[in-house]
């Protein structure tokens, strides 16, 4: 009998890939089953080389070594990663058959795949793929191997992913970290692929809502009485008649107007009129199921939960066994499934409130959830035929699982029907027009009756009033009952969340720079990953590109400085949703590794030549070197922090740090590099002034400090008053010869004699 080796992707799959597969024995780093060996990986074991182990001169960053292409590419083990791979290379010698138990995404494919490559392996490869840790569903991954060979273009797109991230990452990162040092940036630069525009998006936002003019206009409602109903409409202008009253939106924007036409309708004594009626059925199938994107999203907006809470929450359920694979990109189901939905049904009707819902569900019917021409290596989020008991879980983890069981339930349930309704009434001349809407069949909302839903993503509907219109037919009457000029202001967009932001990276093709390429884009599945998005945003925050206020998120200086002198290939999100598009053709086979990696390495090379002409504003909390008026930046040396001049190495001027900012007073009263001193009052500059009695020097800043001092060789006398302590002694050249007198007369009188243009001491 063959030996096999499943290689997981972290122990706790190798868990239950053992418990799958029988009694097991562990051992270290490892677990037997029978003629079976289950070991894991902790996520990638291999990273790609840094620039410096191609070539140590890497190690500091120059614009002359950039860019940085290696010719071949090489890995090496993580640090935290030997011990593991010893394991593993030693198993691989000993088994027959190897099985690539990483989770089924892009990720997961290459972690393995990359490990076998490097350790050499010659051996047959099988590919597993779980979607669910339950018992039965690892039995039925286990009974449904396939050959690895079918995933080379899923590895393969991962790769070039890697090699990509690469490319810009490190070329970019120091070629504008390099630009910006002038500009008083004193943290690295990190550009990213996916992080860069990303920050982009929260950047345009902000500059969207500063730049934001409030338009006000009037909005006319006119009521209507049909029997015992009231009918509420709009008026709308006769769009041949629209002029300067009107913006370019048609808004009116002069109330006047809106109050002539209400009281000509009120003293017209006219009835109002049906000239038109408009039914049409319209239905919205149910939801599908969620996708971990999908699921952010919604659980952002319904409980606030920041998109990394979500997937971590995700992450254990789906350990518990509870839900299927959490980084999942699909909304749909492979038809197979439809087999345990008798049990898993059966095991929600014991949550509370989805026990009537469960009960009344038809789970004959065939959602469009339920499509195999839609799954690729995992499916929607659903639960497990695992049953849950909701009180050993925690708050947040029982509100996502109840989203998710819910979605699934709504599968069983029929399209929500509705008429919609609109009638056109015209009365002296104007026309007006009320909409509303009749449910004909709840059907799966019945089970968010109590929640506000979206508008319908499927149909793209628009949102219908909640709010029904009598049986009246074309040519019928209607009496004015009362008129409204309401006044309304345009609003600035929101700015994004979190998980409003995490939706735009989804829906990329919202915030396309080129209008021209909307169509395109909205077939890639945006910027980013399932897996990756919510890392994403959440390492904006903790690097202080992003900061939150309350629930949303503004960008800090750093951020709308970098956008701004950045090249737009960085910032726009075009170019990275079409790397997205282009590693899926890599995933396809119609697109090699090498041709995409040449083509973004050219990309790369012509940013790195635009940075190096850069001319770049100052940010506003930067500190100018006193030596030389350059800008001061803050570097790590043996002993902790401190601030150099960016000048360096023709201005060697150096400062300690204090709490994040130079220490200038540190040096206070002594001399700088060159030809300046540190003003002991307020820690700015000194300047040798050859005056017309003389040389003195003053400090810079003359209107807020205006300290001067004496010179003496080319250098200024800075010495304390011996009585107070707190001024500072100066030179008076009065009638009956030159004395010294403390700068702080008449609070302090302390006279001195002068000794050949020193203070006597």
């Amino acid at each position: 009998m063959s030996h096999r080796l499943f290689i997981a992707e972290k122990p706790s799959l190798a868990r239950e890939l053992a418990k799958g597969l029988g009694d097991g024995n562990n051992k270290d780093g490892y677990i037997e089953v029978g003629n079976d060996v289950v070991t894991w990986e902790y996520g990638h074991l291999l990273e790609n080389y840094a620039p410096e182990d191609y070539d140590e001169k890497y190690k500091v960053w120059r614009s002359e070594d950039l860019p940085i292409v290696p010719t071949h590419w090489q890995m090496k083990i993580r640090r935290d990663g030997a011990k593991q791979v010893k394991v593993i290379k030693k198993l691989l010698a000993e088994t027959d058959i190897v099985v690539n138990g990483g989770d089924p995404d892009r990720e997961g494919q290459l972690l393995v795949d990359e490990l076998l490559e490097y350790l050499g392996n010659t051996k047959p490869v099988q590919r597993i793929l779980i979607n669910a840790l339950d018992e039965k569903s690892v039995k039925q991954a286990l009974a449904d191997l396939r050959d690895n060979k079918d995933f080379a273009g899923l590895k393969e797109s991962a790769r070039a992913r890697s090699y990509a991230d690469w490319l810009v990452g490190t070329n970019l990162s120091r070629a504008y970290t390099i630009a910006g040092r002038n500009a008083g940036f004193q943290d690295a630069i990190r550009i990213g692929r996916v992080k860069t525009p990303t920050m982009s998006l929260v950047v345009r936002r902000e500059e969207e809502i500063r730049t934001h003019k409030p338009v006000n206009y009037y909005e006319l409602q006119i009521e209507w009485q049909y029997k015992d109903s009231t009918i509420l409409s709009v008026w709308q202008p006769d769009e041949s008649a629209i002029d300067d009253n009107y913006d370019l939106e048609n808004r009116l924007l002069k109330q006047e107007v809106a109050v002539d036409i209400r009281d000509k309708i009120a003293s017209a004594g006219e009835a109002g009129v049906v000239t038109r009626r408009e039914d049409k059925v319209k239905q919205e199938l149910p939801l599908l199921p969620y996708s971990l994107s999908a699921l952010q999203v919604a659980a952002g907006k319904k409980y606030g939960y920041e998109p990394q809470t979500v997937l971590k929450a995700m992450q254990e359920l789906y350990e518990k066994k509870l839900t299927t694979y959490p980084r999942s990109d699909c909304a749909y189901l492979p038809e197979n499934q439809l087999a345990d939905v008798d049990e898993i049904m059966e095991n929600l009707a014991g949550i509370s409130g989805l026990e009537k819902y469960c009960r009344e569900a038809n789970t004959s019917l065939r959602s469009r959830a339920w499509n195999d021409s839609k799954i690729s290596a995992h499916h929607a989020i659903v639960p497990t035929r695992e049953k849950a008991d909701l009180s050993q879980l925690s708050d947040i983890e029982q509100n996502l699982y109840k989203m998710v069981a819910k979605a699934y339930v709504a599968q069983f349930y029929e399209a929500y029907k509705y008429n919609a309704a609109k009638i056109h009434i015209e009365c002296a001349g104007e026309t007006f027009v009320a909409i509303g809407k009749q449910v004909i069949q709840q059907g799966w909302k019945v089970l968010y009756s109590q929640e506000k839903l979206e508008k319908d993503v499927q149909t793209g509907d628009e949102e219908v009033a909640e709010k029904t219109l009598p049986d009246i037919s074309e040519g019928e009457s209607t009496a004015f009952k009362d008129g409204h000029v309401l006044s309304k202001v345009t609003k600035p967009p929101q700015r994004f969340t979190p998980s409003t932001l995490l939706q735009a990276m989804k829906e990329i093709h919202k915030h396309a720079r080129d209008k021209e390429a909307v169509s395109k884009l909205k077939s890639v599945s945006g910027i980013g990953t399932e897996a990756t998005r919510a890392g994403i945003i959440d390492s904006l925050i903790t690097s202080g590109l992003l900061k939150k206020e309350k629930k949303y998120l503004v960008p800090s200086e750093m951020a709308e400085s970098m956008v701004k002198f950045l090249p737009d290939e960085l910032t726009w999100p075009d170019m990275t949703a079409e790397w997205e598009n282009s590693l899926e053709e890599i995933r396809e086979g119609r697109l090699t590794v090498n041709e995409f990696i040449n083509g973004k390495a050219d990309t790369v090379a012509a940013c790195v030549e635009a940075s190096a002409i850069l001319h770049l504003q100052p940010m506003s909390e930067s500190v100018k070197c006193p030596s030389c008026g350059k800008v001061m930046m803050r570097r790590k040396g043996k002993k902790g922090f401190f601030w150099g001049c960016s000048g360096y190495p023709e201005c060697k001027q150096t400062f300690p740090d204090k709490k994040g900012k130079p220490d200038l007073e540190a040096k206070a009263g002594k001399k700088l590099t060159g030809k300046s001193w540190v003003c002991p009052k307020c820690g700015k500059v000194l300047r040798q002034i050859d005056g017309a009695n003389g040389k003195f020097w003053a400090c810079e800043d003359r209107q807020g400090c205006g300290a001067k001092f004496a010179d003496y060789k080319d250098a200024p006398i800075i010495m304390k008053c011996t009585a107070c302590g707190e001024g500072y002694m100066r030179m008076v050249k009065g009638k009956k010869g030159t004395f010294w007198s403390c700068d702080r007369y008449p609070e302090c009188k302390n006279i001195m004699e002068d000794a050949g243009g020193r203070p006597k001491t």
